[in-house]
Protein backbone atom coordinates (compact mmCIF):
# COMPACT_ATOMS: atom_id res chain seq x y z
CA UNK A 1 0.00 0.00 0.00
CA UNK A 2 1.21 3.29 -0.87
CA UNK A 3 2.57 5.39 2.26
CA UNK A 4 0.86 9.14 2.85
CA UNK A 5 3.13 12.01 2.71
CA UNK A 6 1.84 15.52 4.45
CA UNK A 7 4.19 18.87 3.85
CA UNK A 8 4.47 20.75 5.83
CA UNK A 9 7.43 23.99 6.17
CA UNK A 10 10.50 23.24 8.46
CA UNK A 11 11.78 24.64 11.52
CA UNK A 12 15.30 25.46 12.57
CA UNK A 13 15.97 22.60 14.59
CA UNK A 14 15.48 20.47 11.84
CA UNK A 15 18.84 21.18 10.36
CA UNK A 16 20.44 17.91 10.93
CA UNK A 17 17.85 15.74 9.35
CA UNK A 18 17.68 17.97 6.79
CA UNK A 19 21.67 17.31 6.05
CA UNK A 20 21.08 13.80 6.51
CA UNK A 21 18.84 13.69 3.67
CA UNK A 22 21.11 15.79 1.18
CA UNK A 23 24.21 13.85 2.13
CA UNK A 24 21.91 10.86 0.74
CA UNK A 25 20.36 12.59 -2.14
CA UNK A 26 23.80 13.98 -3.49
CA UNK A 27 26.02 10.98 -2.00
CA UNK A 28 28.51 13.08 -0.11
CA UNK A 29 29.35 12.88 3.18
CA UNK A 30 28.64 16.21 5.45
CA UNK A 31 31.27 16.85 8.07
CA UNK A 32 30.14 19.13 10.72
CA UNK A 33 31.87 21.79 9.71
CA UNK A 34 30.42 21.81 6.22
CA UNK A 35 27.04 21.50 8.06
CA UNK A 36 27.52 24.60 10.02
CA UNK A 37 28.47 26.61 6.79
CA UNK A 38 25.57 25.24 4.76
CA UNK A 39 23.01 26.16 7.65
CA UNK A 40 24.91 29.50 7.97
CA UNK A 41 22.20 30.51 4.92
CA UNK A 42 19.47 27.64 5.38
CA UNK A 43 16.13 29.40 5.60
CA UNK A 44 13.68 27.19 7.50
CA UNK A 45 10.84 29.72 6.77
CA UNK A 46 11.47 28.49 2.77
CA UNK A 47 11.65 25.14 3.25
CA UNK A 48 9.37 22.82 2.38
CA UNK A 49 9.64 19.56 3.72
CA UNK A 50 7.24 15.78 2.81
CA UNK A 51 7.31 13.31 5.67
CA UNK A 52 5.35 9.89 5.85
CA UNK A 53 5.00 8.19 9.11
CA UNK A 54 6.88 10.87 10.90
CA UNK A 55 9.88 10.68 9.38
CA UNK A 56 11.29 13.09 6.88
CA UNK A 57 11.58 11.99 3.30
CA UNK A 58 11.91 14.22 1.13
CA UNK A 59 13.26 18.19 1.02
CA UNK A 60 13.33 21.32 -1.03
CA UNK A 61 14.75 24.82 -0.04
CA UNK A 62 14.94 28.36 -1.49
CA UNK A 63 16.93 31.60 -0.59
CA UNK A 64 15.54 35.17 -0.38
CA UNK A 65 17.87 37.14 -3.24
CA UNK A 66 17.60 39.33 -5.54
CA UNK A 67 19.10 38.43 -9.34
CA UNK A 68 20.31 40.85 -12.01
CA UNK A 69 18.30 40.92 -14.73
CA UNK A 70 18.95 43.22 -17.75
CA UNK A 71 18.54 46.78 -17.28
CA UNK A 72 17.40 46.15 -13.51
CA UNK A 73 16.96 43.64 -10.46
CA UNK A 74 14.16 41.20 -9.40
CA UNK A 75 13.36 39.72 -5.69
CA UNK A 76 14.12 36.09 -6.81
CA UNK A 77 13.24 32.33 -4.95
CA UNK A 78 16.47 30.69 -5.21
CA UNK A 79 15.60 27.42 -5.39
CA UNK A 80 18.48 24.41 -4.06
CA UNK A 81 18.59 21.63 -1.26
CA UNK A 82 16.48 19.47 -3.30
CA UNK A 83 16.46 15.86 -2.37
CA UNK A 84 14.05 12.88 -1.71
CA UNK A 85 14.77 9.69 0.07
CA UNK A 86 15.50 7.13 -2.35
CA UNK A 87 12.99 4.83 -0.63
CA UNK A 88 10.05 7.09 -2.26
CA UNK A 89 10.99 7.91 -5.29
CA UNK A 90 8.17 8.30 -8.12
CA UNK A 91 5.73 9.28 -6.39
CA UNK A 92 4.89 12.91 -6.95
CA UNK A 93 7.18 13.96 -3.78
CA UNK A 94 9.07 16.30 -6.13
CA UNK A 95 6.49 18.24 -7.51
CA UNK A 96 4.50 18.80 -5.21
CA UNK A 97 7.54 20.36 -3.15
CA UNK A 98 8.20 22.61 -6.60
CA UNK A 99 4.89 23.52 -6.63
CA UNK A 100 4.68 24.76 -2.89
CA UNK A 101 7.70 26.55 -3.32
CA UNK A 102 6.44 28.14 -6.03
CA UNK A 103 3.12 29.02 -4.42
CA UNK A 104 5.40 30.76 -1.73
CA UNK A 105 7.28 32.82 -3.99
CA UNK A 106 4.51 34.20 -5.43
CA UNK A 107 2.94 35.27 -2.14
CA UNK A 108 6.09 36.40 -1.38
CA UNK A 109 6.04 39.07 -4.57
CA UNK A 110 9.14 36.76 -6.35
CA UNK A 111 8.05 36.97 -10.06
CA UNK A 112 11.06 34.59 -11.24
CA UNK A 113 12.80 31.27 -9.43
CA UNK A 114 15.81 30.37 -10.57
CA UNK A 115 18.32 27.18 -9.87
CA UNK A 116 21.33 25.19 -10.31
CA UNK A 117 20.29 21.68 -11.74
CA UNK A 118 21.79 18.45 -10.71
CA UNK A 119 19.81 16.99 -13.56
CA UNK A 120 18.49 19.45 -16.47
CA UNK A 121 15.65 16.97 -17.07
CA UNK A 122 14.32 17.40 -14.23
CA UNK A 123 13.20 20.89 -13.70
CA UNK A 124 12.23 21.51 -17.53
CA UNK A 125 9.24 19.27 -16.39
CA UNK A 126 8.32 22.24 -13.98
CA UNK A 127 8.28 25.34 -16.47
CA UNK A 128 12.61 25.95 -16.23
CA UNK A 129 14.42 27.15 -19.13
CA UNK A 130 18.20 27.12 -19.52
CA UNK A 131 18.82 31.14 -19.09
CA UNK A 132 22.58 31.20 -19.13
CA UNK A 133 25.35 29.27 -19.94
CA UNK A 134 28.97 28.70 -17.74
CA UNK A 135 32.54 28.56 -20.22
CA UNK A 136 34.64 26.97 -18.29
CA UNK A 137 38.76 27.69 -18.93
CA UNK A 138 42.14 25.77 -18.57
CA UNK A 139 44.69 28.21 -19.74
CA UNK A 140 48.03 25.94 -20.73
CA UNK A 141 50.92 29.03 -19.93
CA UNK A 142 53.33 27.17 -22.13
CA UNK A 143 50.79 27.59 -25.10
CA UNK A 144 48.97 30.93 -24.76
CA UNK A 145 50.39 34.41 -23.83
CA UNK A 146 48.28 37.69 -23.44
CA UNK A 147 48.75 40.03 -26.57
CA UNK A 148 50.97 42.83 -26.14
CA UNK A 149 49.03 44.82 -28.29
CA UNK A 150 45.50 43.82 -26.14
CA UNK A 151 46.93 44.99 -22.80
CA UNK A 152 45.97 48.64 -21.61
CA UNK A 153 48.80 50.83 -20.08
CA UNK A 154 48.50 50.23 -16.08
CA UNK A 155 46.96 52.91 -14.19
CA UNK A 156 46.44 51.29 -10.91
CA UNK A 157 48.45 48.41 -8.29
CA UNK A 158 47.44 45.34 -7.57
CA UNK A 159 48.00 44.01 -3.83
CA UNK A 160 47.74 40.99 -1.50
CA UNK A 161 44.51 41.69 0.74
CA UNK A 162 43.35 38.92 3.41
CA UNK A 163 40.81 36.42 1.47
CA UNK A 164 38.42 37.33 4.65
CA UNK A 165 38.40 41.01 3.19
CA UNK A 166 35.05 41.35 2.95
CA UNK A 167 34.68 45.41 3.11
CA UNK A 168 37.15 45.33 -0.16
CA UNK A 169 35.29 42.53 -2.22
CA UNK A 170 32.31 44.62 -1.58
CA UNK A 171 33.38 47.32 -2.82
CA UNK A 172 34.21 45.73 -6.26
CA UNK A 173 31.00 43.74 -6.38
CA UNK A 174 28.35 46.13 -5.43
CA UNK A 175 29.52 47.79 -8.29
CA UNK A 176 29.61 44.83 -10.69
CA UNK A 177 26.37 43.62 -9.19
CA UNK A 178 24.28 46.57 -11.09
CA UNK A 179 25.31 45.60 -14.47
CA UNK A 180 26.25 41.64 -14.85
CA UNK A 181 23.25 40.17 -15.18
CA UNK A 182 22.80 36.93 -13.86
CA UNK A 183 24.73 37.79 -10.42
CA UNK A 184 23.32 37.37 -7.45
CA UNK A 185 23.15 40.14 -3.93
CA UNK A 186 24.55 38.86 -0.76
CA UNK A 187 23.90 39.63 2.50
CA UNK A 188 26.46 39.11 5.24
CA UNK A 189 25.27 35.49 5.84
CA UNK A 190 26.03 34.99 2.24
CA UNK A 191 29.40 36.33 2.08
CA UNK A 192 30.43 34.25 5.43
CA UNK A 193 29.33 31.97 2.90
CA UNK A 194 31.44 32.43 -0.11
CA UNK A 195 34.09 33.11 1.58
CA UNK A 196 34.24 29.95 3.70
CA UNK A 197 37.16 28.35 3.47
CA UNK A 198 36.97 24.48 4.62
CA UNK A 199 40.12 22.13 4.40
CA UNK A 200 38.04 19.56 2.94
CA UNK A 201 36.66 21.41 -0.01
CA UNK A 202 40.25 22.82 -1.38
CA UNK A 203 41.16 19.16 -2.90
CA UNK A 204 44.64 19.64 -2.06
CA UNK A 205 45.31 23.08 -3.32
CA UNK A 206 46.04 25.84 -0.78
CA UNK A 207 43.87 27.88 1.32
CA UNK A 208 42.01 30.74 -0.21
CA UNK A 209 44.34 33.92 -1.49
CA UNK A 210 43.24 36.94 -2.37
CA UNK A 211 44.42 40.13 -4.71
CA UNK A 212 42.89 43.33 -5.76
CA UNK A 213 43.49 45.70 -7.93
CA UNK A 214 43.25 49.54 -6.99
CA UNK A 215 42.56 52.17 -10.03
CA UNK A 216 41.92 55.95 -9.78
CA UNK A 217 38.48 55.25 -8.05
CA UNK A 218 39.57 52.67 -5.21
CA UNK A 219 39.21 48.99 -5.83
CA UNK A 220 38.13 48.17 -9.03
CA UNK A 221 38.47 44.27 -9.62
CA UNK A 222 39.51 41.31 -7.11
CA UNK A 223 40.59 37.55 -7.67
CA UNK A 224 39.64 34.55 -4.98
CA UNK A 225 41.99 31.54 -6.19
CA UNK A 226 43.68 28.70 -4.52
CA UNK A 227 47.02 27.12 -5.76
CA UNK A 228 47.84 23.18 -6.52
CA UNK A 229 50.80 22.08 -6.91
CA UNK A 230 51.97 18.72 -9.09
CA UNK A 231 55.32 18.14 -9.86
CA UNK A 232 56.69 15.47 -12.45
CA UNK A 233 60.29 16.34 -14.28
CA UNK A 234 59.36 19.96 -13.99
CA UNK A 235 56.64 21.89 -11.85
CA UNK A 236 53.19 21.84 -13.27
CA UNK A 237 51.08 23.25 -10.60
CA UNK A 238 47.21 24.96 -11.48
CA UNK A 239 45.64 28.53 -10.34
CA UNK A 240 42.34 27.74 -9.45
CA UNK A 241 40.52 30.73 -9.63
CA UNK A 242 37.63 30.61 -7.64
CA UNK A 243 35.94 34.15 -8.00
CA UNK A 244 36.96 36.90 -10.41
CA UNK A 245 35.13 40.57 -10.40
CA UNK A 246 36.30 43.27 -12.75
CA UNK A 247 34.69 46.50 -12.97
CA UNK A 248 36.84 47.92 -15.65
CA UNK A 249 38.94 46.47 -18.41
CA UNK A 250 42.30 47.41 -16.67
CA UNK A 251 41.43 45.72 -13.44
CA UNK A 252 40.28 42.82 -15.19
CA UNK A 253 43.44 42.55 -17.43
CA UNK A 254 45.35 42.97 -14.39
CA UNK A 255 44.12 40.01 -12.54
CA UNK A 256 44.91 37.61 -15.39
CA UNK A 257 48.19 38.76 -15.44
CA UNK A 258 48.70 38.06 -12.03
CA UNK A 259 46.96 34.33 -12.31
CA UNK A 260 49.76 34.04 -15.00
CA UNK A 261 52.56 35.41 -13.26
CA UNK A 262 52.02 32.75 -9.94
CA UNK A 263 55.30 30.94 -9.94
CA UNK A 264 55.72 26.83 -10.47
CA UNK A 265 52.48 26.58 -12.10
CA UNK A 266 51.59 25.60 -16.01
CA UNK A 267 47.63 25.94 -15.48
CA UNK A 268 45.00 28.52 -14.90
CA UNK A 269 41.79 27.36 -14.50
CA UNK A 270 38.82 29.50 -14.46
CA UNK A 271 35.17 27.83 -13.52
CA UNK A 272 32.77 30.36 -13.38
CA UNK A 273 33.06 32.14 -16.45
CA UNK A 274 30.75 33.29 -19.03
CA UNK A 275 30.28 33.09 -22.90
CA UNK A 276 31.83 36.30 -23.27
CA UNK A 277 34.80 36.27 -21.10
CA UNK A 278 37.21 38.79 -22.21
CA UNK A 279 40.40 36.43 -21.85
CA UNK A 280 39.22 35.32 -24.72
CA UNK A 281 40.22 37.90 -26.83
CA UNK A 282 43.04 38.78 -24.90
CA UNK A 283 45.31 35.58 -25.67
CA UNK A 284 47.17 34.66 -28.82
CA UNK A 285 46.02 31.08 -29.21
CA UNK A 286 42.16 30.74 -28.42
CA UNK A 287 43.04 26.90 -27.85
CA UNK A 288 44.95 26.72 -25.64
CA UNK A 289 42.25 27.93 -23.15
CA UNK A 290 40.23 24.94 -23.69
CA UNK A 291 36.80 26.40 -23.41
CA UNK A 292 34.37 24.30 -22.17
CA UNK A 293 30.65 25.21 -22.12
CA UNK A 294 27.52 23.88 -20.37
CA UNK A 295 24.51 25.40 -18.67
CA UNK A 296 24.27 27.42 -15.39
CA UNK A 297 21.41 29.36 -14.17
CA UNK A 298 17.72 27.65 -15.32
CA UNK A 299 14.71 30.32 -14.80
CA UNK A 300 11.16 29.92 -14.27
CA UNK A 301 8.87 32.56 -15.08
CA UNK A 302 5.83 32.32 -12.05
CA UNK A 303 4.19 35.96 -12.72
CA UNK A 304 4.63 36.91 -16.60
CA UNK A 305 3.58 40.46 -16.32
CA UNK A 306 5.81 41.05 -13.71
CA UNK A 307 8.97 39.51 -14.68
CA UNK A 308 9.24 41.25 -18.14
CA UNK A 309 7.99 44.55 -16.73
CA UNK A 310 11.24 44.00 -14.82
CA UNK A 311 13.61 44.01 -17.38
CA UNK A 312 14.84 46.22 -20.22
CA UNK A 313 15.38 45.47 -23.64
CA UNK A 314 17.70 46.49 -26.18
CA UNK A 315 16.06 47.27 -29.22
CA UNK A 316 12.27 48.39 -28.77
CA UNK A 317 9.77 45.99 -28.86
CA UNK A 318 6.14 45.91 -29.11
CA UNK A 319 4.75 41.96 -29.68
CA UNK A 320 1.80 40.19 -28.57
CA UNK A 321 2.88 36.89 -26.47
CA UNK A 322 0.49 33.38 -26.48
CA UNK A 323 2.22 31.90 -23.56
CA UNK A 324 1.28 28.61 -22.42
CA UNK A 325 1.62 27.29 -18.20
CA UNK A 326 0.14 24.43 -17.42
CA UNK A 327 1.34 24.77 -13.63
CA UNK A 328 0.46 28.38 -13.22
CA UNK A 329 -3.18 29.06 -15.29
CA UNK A 330 -2.69 32.67 -14.60
CA UNK A 331 -0.05 33.05 -16.90
CA UNK A 332 -1.50 31.18 -20.15
CA UNK A 333 -2.93 33.57 -22.23
CA UNK A 334 -1.76 36.04 -24.52
CA UNK A 335 0.56 39.02 -23.28
CA UNK A 336 1.26 42.63 -24.64
CA UNK A 337 4.74 43.20 -23.95
CA UNK A 338 6.02 47.21 -24.86
CA UNK A 339 9.59 47.63 -24.09
CA UNK A 340 13.25 49.57 -24.44
CA UNK A 341 15.93 50.26 -23.14
CA UNK A 342 14.34 52.30 -20.54
CA UNK A 343 11.17 51.65 -19.54
CA UNK A 344 8.47 48.43 -20.67
CA UNK A 345 4.97 47.08 -19.84
CA UNK A 346 3.20 43.50 -20.33
CA UNK A 347 -0.53 43.23 -20.13
CA UNK A 348 -3.18 40.85 -20.66
CA UNK A 349 -4.53 41.42 -24.36
CA UNK A 350 -7.21 39.57 -26.89
CA UNK A 351 -4.77 40.75 -29.72
CA UNK A 352 -3.95 38.35 -31.97
CA UNK A 353 -0.25 36.62 -30.81
CA UNK A 354 2.74 37.04 -32.79
CA UNK A 355 4.71 34.46 -31.52
CA UNK A 356 3.43 31.25 -28.86
CA UNK A 357 5.98 29.85 -26.53
CA UNK A 358 5.56 27.47 -23.38
CA UNK A 359 6.89 28.91 -20.30
CA UNK A 360 9.92 27.52 -20.47
CA UNK A 361 11.02 29.39 -23.53
CA UNK A 362 10.16 32.33 -22.22
CA UNK A 363 12.18 31.81 -18.67
CA UNK A 364 15.06 30.52 -21.05
CA UNK A 365 15.15 34.20 -23.33
CA UNK A 366 14.59 36.29 -20.08
CA UNK A 367 18.05 36.89 -19.32
CA UNK A 368 19.15 37.67 -22.46
CA UNK A 369 21.47 34.46 -22.97
CA UNK A 370 19.38 32.09 -25.19
CA UNK A 371 17.63 34.17 -28.17
CA UNK A 372 14.10 33.46 -29.42
CA UNK A 373 15.28 32.48 -32.81
CA UNK A 374 17.49 29.81 -31.43
CA UNK A 375 14.44 28.40 -29.22
CA UNK A 376 12.36 28.66 -32.68
CA UNK A 377 14.87 27.01 -34.79
CA UNK A 378 14.16 24.16 -31.70
CA UNK A 379 11.05 23.92 -32.34
CA UNK A 380 10.44 26.00 -28.58
CA UNK A 381 8.87 29.21 -30.35
CA UNK A 382 6.28 29.49 -33.21
CA UNK A 383 6.47 32.82 -35.33
CA UNK A 384 2.48 33.90 -36.24
CA UNK A 385 3.48 37.44 -37.53
CA UNK A 386 6.11 37.72 -40.18
CA UNK A 387 9.33 39.69 -39.00
CA UNK A 388 7.72 39.38 -35.77
CA UNK A 389 10.22 36.75 -33.90
CA UNK A 390 13.33 39.03 -35.24
CA UNK A 391 12.37 41.90 -33.70
CA UNK A 392 11.76 40.10 -30.39
CA UNK A 393 15.16 38.58 -30.32
CA UNK A 394 17.03 41.85 -30.84
CA UNK A 395 14.74 43.29 -27.86
CA UNK A 396 15.21 40.35 -25.43
CA UNK A 397 19.01 40.51 -25.94
CA UNK A 398 21.68 42.10 -23.89
CA UNK A 399 25.10 43.71 -24.28
CA UNK A 400 26.69 41.48 -22.22
CA UNK A 401 26.11 37.36 -21.52
CA UNK A 402 24.02 36.50 -18.55
CA UNK A 403 27.02 35.38 -15.72
CA UNK A 404 26.56 33.52 -12.32
CA UNK A 405 29.61 33.14 -9.99
CA UNK A 406 28.47 30.75 -8.00
CA UNK A 407 26.29 27.66 -7.11
CA UNK A 408 23.77 28.18 -4.61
Amino acid sequence: MQPEYTYRSATADEWDQISTILSEAFNEDMSDEWSAMERGVFEPERTVLAETGGEIVGHSSAFTRDLIVPGGSVPASHVTMVGVSSLHRRRGLLRSMITRLHDDAIRRGEPIAALWASEARIYQRFGYGQAASRLSIDLNKNEATLRPESLLPPVGTVRRIPADDVDTFLKVYDRALAERTGFSSRNEAWWTYVLSDLKESRGGATALRAVVHDGPDGPDAYMLFRVKSEWGVTPSGTVQIRELVATTPEGYQAMWQQALAVDLTRTVYLRFGSLDEPVLYLVDEVRALEPKVTDSLWVRILSVPDALSARRYAAPVDVVLDVTDRDIPSNARRWRLVGGPDASSCTPTDAPADLRLDISALGAAYLGGTTLAALAAGGRVTELTGGALARATAGFRWHREPAATEVF
